[in-house]
């Protein structure tokens, strides 16, 4: 029987990450997504795992890739200013391949911004925020049913790409409350860690993929010996400049998820199929666009949604043939149009794509939607 609970978006996180398996968990409270970090400390000593709070979130950061080495799911939690400082490291587990999930619960920026008011601005951040060519899965959500699917998509991405997954939520998906029903163990499947069948003391090469892409790991400290780095390396993890091996590292890192998007994109279409005007959104920003939409449905008039559920890698032949024979787009989210550039790049015709946003620390709102529909309709507010 499914295990029915009122909760807090931070709440449906970390029972969702409990679901797949996390056991580390290290952090540093920061406003809105600290009750992420409590509820894990009281859930993970229930299940056998480990909390750890750190002194600052480059130690967190640090924390859960050294972890997750050792054969952990692992996970951190934390907001923009704690999320700037993790970039280095967050780097570094994608260059070593070491796959851990970070929450970033998005607030007003950027510096310390508005800690407790809701914005979007991070969307750039995740994809660009550390330095160096590379890809990265950014997952959303816009309700706590599919913020506790999306942390398990997070954690199980992780462990088949073997790779840092973000999970981008918002203050206001973080701290509203909704019903949430967990379901029972096993019905939701879950990736294990690929580990490799090479015995002790035969040569292991912990950077060398299986025809399928996959790398199968080894447990740091177990009985394989192997390097870490994060400089450009071999299939044996030692350091190399050798042109032809630093080519095909970076192809592999980009490629094991640029060329698997179709497998990681994650979207939701509402009235699409015969809509004239389509809204694109995603996170809170949604949860408003869906409610004009639906009592705009309700006076006949043909409007639609794509939500968008993973931003990166970003989903461009989902949204160019959503939008094909659309007249007009309008792009809602709480930024100063970071999404938007993507769409206007996407599809055929750019100038039909119009951003409705809002950025002063409050939630965007049917109304705010409405009269930005109006303006671009020519109608006036």
């Amino acid at each position: 029987m499914n295990d029915i609970r009122f909760v807090q978006g931070n709440e449906a996180c970390a029972e969702a990450a409990i679901y797949a398996g996390v056991n580390f968990f290290a952090g540093y409270p920061i406003t809105p997504s600290t009750e992420i970090a409590e509820s894990l400390a009281l859930r993970l000593p229930e299940t056998g795992g480990k909390f750890i709070q750190m002194e600052d979130e480059i130690s967190s950061m640090c924390a859960i890739v050294g972890a997750s080495l050792t054969g952990n799911k692992t996970m951190t939690a934390t907001s923009g200013p704690g999320f700037s400082l993790m970039q280095e490291a967050l780097g570094y587990a994608i260059m070593a391949e070491i796959p851990c999930v970070i929450v970033n619960v998005m607030r007003g920026g950027p510096s310390t911004g508005l800690p407790t008011q809701v914005g979007q601005g991070d969307v750039y951040q995740t994809r660009y925020g550390t330095h160096g060519d590379h890809a990265i899965i950014t997952l959303t959500a816009s309700n706590h049913a599919d913020i506790f699917r999306m942390t398990i998509e997070a954690f199980n991405f992780a462990e088949t790409y073997r790779t840092p997954v973000i999970l981008l939520l918002d203050e206001v998906t973080a701290h509203l409350r909704e019903k949430i029903e967990i379901p029972e163990p096993g019905k939701i499947p879950l990736v294990k860690r690929l580990r490799t069948a090479v015995k002790a003391g035969v040569d292991y090469h912990p950077y060398l993929p299986r025809e399928d892409g996959r790398l199968p790991m080894s447990d740091f400290g177990d009985v394989h010996r192997y390097n870490v780095t994060g400089l450009y390396h071999d299939m044996w993890g030692f350091p190399t400049t050798s042109p032809p091996i630093v080519y095909g590292l970076i192809r592999h890192l980009v490629d094991k998820i640029e060329n698997n998007a179709p497998r990681i994109t994650r979207f939701r279409k509402y009235y699409t199929k015969d809509a004239d005007t389509l809204f694109i959104s995603y996170g809170a920003s949604a949860r408003s666009t869906l409610h004009l939409v639906e009592n705009r449905r309700k006076r006949g008039e043909n409007v639609g949604l794509l939500e968008l559920q993973t931003l990166w890698p970003f989903p461009a032949e989902i949204v160019r043939e959503a939008c094909r024979k659309v007249p007009l787009v309008i792009v809602v989210e709480m930024n100063m149009g970071q999404i938007t550039k993507e769409v206007r790049l996407a599809v055929d015709d750019p100038e039909k794509v119009f951003l409705a946003n809002r950025i002063d620390g409050e939630l965007i709102t049917p109304t705010d939607l409405r009269n930005t529909l109006r303006v671009i309709q020519g109608k006036g507010v």
